[in-house]
């Protein structure tokens, strides 16, 4: 009887480990925005990009464009950034910076910088987590906040597929 017991409880401590170990956290926290993010048309509905966020050596938050999802006739690999000034313009996007300087302050990044290669203008961007990390309010704006335009970006997994 106490040899079953002691299988029993070997079990039971051998399934929660696993469950530890199964149930560990990402190397990356969900209450930062380091990782992979899906742009979505505002118009269409339609994944538009994958980007990479990363921490600089200054600790700020940056972030380049990594794939295109082209439209219908559009060479997505070999897109350019026409619309660009000086160094960037006629760059390709995929592997652009678009993102930059962004800081931590409360629980939001802030004091950023972002790209449109769509129309080459740089705007002051904030971010911030929403839905348990799984999604990134990204504010673009000139000047103030409130004189903006908002997207949300989707956390995406590329090494599960």
């Amino acid at each position: 009887m106490l040899g079953r017991k002691k299988n029993l409880l070997a079990v039971v401590i051998g399934s929660l480990s696993l469950v530890g170990i199964v149930g560990a956290t990402p190397a990356v926290p969900l209450s930062s925005p380091v990782g992979y993010w899906k742009t979505i048309d505002d118009v269409s509905g339609k994944p538009k990009s994958i980007i990479k966020i990363w921490k600089s050596s200054s600790e700020s938050l940056m972030g380049k464009v990594v794939r295109i999802f082209p439209k219908p006739g559009e060479d997505a690999e070999h897109k350019l950034c026409t619309a660009c000034k000086g160094e960037l313009h006629n760059q390709p996007v995929v592997g652009m910076v678009i993102l930059s300087g962004l800081t931590p302050e409360e629980k939001q990044w802030t004091n950023g910088k972002i790209l449109d290669p769509a129309n080459g203008k740089v705007y002051d961007c904030n971010v911030r987590l929403t839905a348990n990390g799984q999604k990134l309010q990204v504010r673009g704006y000139i000047g103030m906040p409130l004189f903006g335009r908002s997207q949300t970006w989707e956390r995406v997994d590329l090494m599960s597929g």
